[in-house]
């Protein structure tokens, strides 16, 4: 049982935050890894009070701080638009461009670019974690239609990955741009045994952690998870820390199952995702083109924290400015831990223990 409350703490560390862009010194003597600059990256979908989505708002309409201590926007995108920068980077200057670790920079004054002079990078990478358990003997065939429909509908996506999994997980295909190399993952899927979802989970999140931008994880699960050592909450943790988006599309079957439907719920809410439960194969393309229809729609913001002592859990606000914006509802993470320190060899060996990919 010890591996289970070394794996999340291990990888987070070890991920360190993932949370953006970061410049990074490790210090051999101490065993410490330092964080010179760290971009904080967020997704944000703002919608009415029918679910539609609230387009057209600019940089001046948010305002985001972290354990109450005001943030400045560094970068904007909404949607597939061009990213506009406002804030240069803290650091880049020769006065803090020796700045330790311990000490946070203060940020550079805001700087406007105008869009076209901005290239485009946070498409989003979307990583689609598809179960293969025995759970998955009925509706096998239609979930790979669905999926594969998905596929194919994301234009806005720069690169997917196809993940599936039973006890172990398999990278079908590691993320890319062809289309039917994804398709071919997909379509050459079997079932096979137990669920070890969250273990599986947590790997996931781990390659997204590794991509800049945008990067999310679209589940299809059709029961619980009965043969992970990883609890969800490490996942969902690891997730907010590295800004990875969880989608979770669900079955009626997995629904019988009260604690996986809460945990399910749950995980997405924390990430800025959503979780879905559906009765029928339409049920699910419908899932699907749901989550198309927002990562469309999201907006990305960024910013570089502000100095903060506090080293653990850092709790983030994101709200609208103005009386006639106050209306809407605003979805995304709600938070991210920091993490400084190295774990040791023995750590990161329990660590490993259990969680296997092909």
């Amino acid at each position: 049982m010890r591996n289970r409350y070394f794996i999340g703490s291990w990888l987070a560390a070890a991920l360190l935050l993932g949370t953006g862009a970061r410049t990074v010194a490790q210090d051999d003597n101490l065993g410490r890894i330092r964080v010179n600059v760290n971009l904080v990256q967020l997704n944000v979908a703002v919608t009415d009070r029918k679910g539609d989505y609230v387009t057209g708002l600019r940089p001046e309409d948010f305002t985001i701080s972290e354990d109450k201590i005001p943030e400045k926007i560094a970068t904007f995108e909404e949607g597939t638009e061009s990213t506009l920068t406002l804030t240069d980077a803290p650091g880049t200057d020769e006065k803090s461009a020796g700045a330790s670790s311990q000490e946070a920079a203060t940020p550079a004054p805001a700087v406007e670019r105008p869009k076209a002079a901005v290239s485009r990078y946070s498409d989003a990478n979307v990583f689609i974690l598809f179960d293969t358990s025995n759970y998955m003997y009925r509706g096998f065939v239609y979930a790979q239609d669905a999926i594969a429909g998905f596929v194919r509908s994301l234009e806005s996506a720069s690169k997917v990955a196809f993940y599936s999994y039973s006890r172990d997980l398999s990278r079908a295909a590691p993320l890319t741009a062809d289309r039917e190399a994804v398709l071919r993952g997909v379509r050459t899927t079997v079932a096979g045994d137990d669920a070890a979802l969250y273990n599986c989970l947590l790997l996931t999140v781990k390659d997204a952690a590794r991509i800049t931008g945008r990067k999310v994880i679209v589940v299809f699960s059709n029961g619980p998870d009965n043969a992970s050592v990883v609890p969800p909450e490490d996942v969902a943790e690891l997730a907010q820390s590295t800004g990875t988006i969880i989608y979770m599309v669900s079955t009626e079957q997995a629904q019988l199952e009260p604690i996986s439907t809460a945990v399910f719920e749950r995980m997405s809410k924390a990430t800025g995702g959503k979780a879905y439960f559906a009765k029928s194969w339409q049920d699910e393309n419908r899932a699907f083109g749901s989550i198309r229809d927002d990562l469309s729609h999201l907006y990305s913001l960024s910013y570089y924290p502000q100095p903060n002592t506090n080293r653990g859990w850092r709790t983030i606000t994101v709200k609208l400015v103005g009386k006639d914006l106050q209306k809407y509802h605003v979805r995304t993470r709600d938070g991210y831990r920091l993490q400084q320190t190295k774990p040791s060899e023995e750590e990161a060996v329990e660590a490993g223990a259990g969680l296997t990919a092909k």
